[in-house]
């Protein structure tokens, strides 16, 4: 289907959302510091320099899909401590978003948290947010998914079996293309967040949307700024004033 207007996606009866540089906004540079502790860890792991592990993280990133992937696959690594690392973080950057949380509330269907991180971090990114309380049904995380990440069809298919999702009736929010670009395939409509920040220094087709990024195939909508795009999905009047 051709989607023109975000108020289409009103008739949706199940909204995905991605976690990380998606419902807070990257500028905030709380992943700047899940970036540097996977570097720590990776160094810590395989008793390498930081310099040596940096390139074999975002390797590993690139080629699996998560540094936790990779250092699973290449090294047999337990993907707790990992996890409990990486995402012991000063969330104070994050600030409470009730602009957002009115936009979410008001959306048709249900609402889920699909994250390549753990249920305790969207847990704790959520409280610091605001949007704790009332706002999401489900969190479905790295753990969940058999530690297999997005955009692998498994990881989509966990998530899907796990709570009966129609993916034609449902719409995926990712700051990430290429995560997209399954979604697309299953059927899902597709919200793209881009941002100023790049906080990845990634390869090219593995890092975040920018301002400069063209709209793709895999990609209904694109937007800087979530909670007006989600008002507009609510708000049919925004949506033309917006169009």
């Amino acid at each position: 289907m051709t989607l023109k207007n975000p108020a289409e996606l009103a008739a949706a009866s199940t909204w995905i959302f991605d976690l990380d540089n998606t419902l807070y906004p990257a500028e905030c540079d709380l992943f700047s510091q899940i970036d540097v502790r996977m570097t720590q860890f990776v160094a810590s792991y395989l008793g390498i320099p930081e310099p040596e592990a940096r390139i074999r993280q975002k390797h590993y990133y690139h080629t699996y899909g998560t540094t936790l992937n990779g250092m699973m696959r290449e090294h047999g690594m337990p993907a707790e401590a990992f996890l409990d690392y990486v995402h012991d973080l000063d969330y104070t950057p994050v600030v409470p978003a009730p602009r957002l949380k009115a936009a979410l509330q008001k959306l048709p269907g249900r609402r889920i948290v699909f994250t390549n991180g753990s249920v305790g971090h969207a847990h704790r990114t959520l409280k610091a947010l605001g949007l704790d309380h009332g706002v999401f049904d489900e969190l479905f995380g790295i753990a969940e998914t058999g530690f297999i990440p997005k955009p692998r069809p498994e990881a989509f298919d966990a998530l899907i079996r796990s709570h009966d999702i129609d993916p034609t009736r449902a719409v995926m929010v990712e700051d990430l293309s290429r995560n997209l670009v399954t979604a697309k395939q299953l059927g899902m409509a597709t919200v793209l967040v881009w941002s100023w920040k790049d906080w990845s220094h990634e390869p090219e087709g593995a890092r975040p949307a920018g301002p400069e990024s063209s709209p793709e195939p895999h990609v209904d909508f694109m937007t800087s700024d979530l909670a007006v795009f989600l008002e507009s999905v609510t708000d049919p009047a925004a949506a033309e004033a917006a169009a």
